[in-house]
Formats: C-alpha cells, structure tokens, sequence
C-alpha cells in the first residue's frame, strides 16, 4: 500500500541523510522524495512516497518522531490532504503532430514550455491519476525525455 508522509526538519546538515537512513532500514520502498524550505527559513519539508503495510508504517512514523531534528511528521490519507506532482515532458512533435499534442495539452490544462522544429517541452501538475492519463496519451508520439518532482502534499 503507498503511503504519503511529510515530515518538517531542520534545516540543518545531515538531517536528510538520517531520515532516508531510518526509513530504508525498516524495509520501505521509497516511490519519491521531496525535499524544500517551508515558509520559515529553518525549516524543510521531507515529502516521502513509500510502500509498506500498515503496522510497519506506524513504527516508522514513531521513530520518525524521535529523530533530534524532526519538528512534525503527519501521515497523509487520501481525503487528508491535497496532493500534486509536477512533471517536464520532452516530446517528438513534428508539424504533421504538433497540433494533436497542443490538444492533449490543452485538455489536461498542461503548459507548453518550450518548442523547436522537433519537439514539444511541456509542463503537467496534478494528482498521480491526471499524470498517468496525460503520459498515456502522449507516449504514442515519442517521450524523448521525462523529469518527475514526485509527490508534494499539505493537509486540508
């Protein structure tokens, strides 16, 4: 089962390296990592996407939760939070394929970022099922590069 956790640091060095280390040595599967400042300078968010069954999240939020620099780790359930994820897609785009990709890309209110004679760069937010669907339907013209910031979540 995936699980999202954001976990609030300090902006200190090492932290980083001690978080990952906790939670790989419990067995998860991390799926992706985000790490940024908050509002507050001192502050980071850890946002982590990970596999695992219930009872050994819950450890794992608990040792989390003793770690020195950890300020506040919260667990994210589906109807808990607002989750997004950007994604860079680079994509073959001729002239005879340009105007059915700028389609898709209108549709799923995604952002063309650059263009050359050979390609499209297009920017795509939104939760993991808009993602899927939108790299679905463009896979058929030629993803020739794709950059995922991975999941970032708040509560309501």
């Amino acid at each position: 089962m995936r699980h999202t956790i954001s976990v609030l640091v300090e902006n200190k060095f090492g932290v980083l390296t001690r978080v990952t280390g906790m939670i790989s040595g419990r067995g998860f599967n991390v799926d992706s990592l985000n790490v940024a400042p908050t509002h507050d300078p001192e502050i980071s968010r850890i946002t982590i996407v990970l596999n695992g069954d219930a009872s050994a999240l819950d450890l794992c939020v608990k040792q989390l939760r003793k770690l020195v620099s950890v300020v506040d780790v919260g667990e994210f359930r589906e109807d808990q939070g607002v989750a997004r994820e950007l994604v860079l897609v680079k994509v073959k785009a001729d002239s005879k394929t340009r105007s059915e990709i700028l389609q898709i890309t209108e549709i799923f209110r995604a952002k063309t970022v650059n263009l050359t004679s050979e390609a499209l760069v297009i920017e795509v937010t939104g939760d993991d099922e808009k993602i899927s669907a939108f790299l679905h339907l463009i896979e058929p013209f030629g993803v020739l590069e794709l950059a995922r910031t991975g999941r970032l979540a708040l509560r309501r």
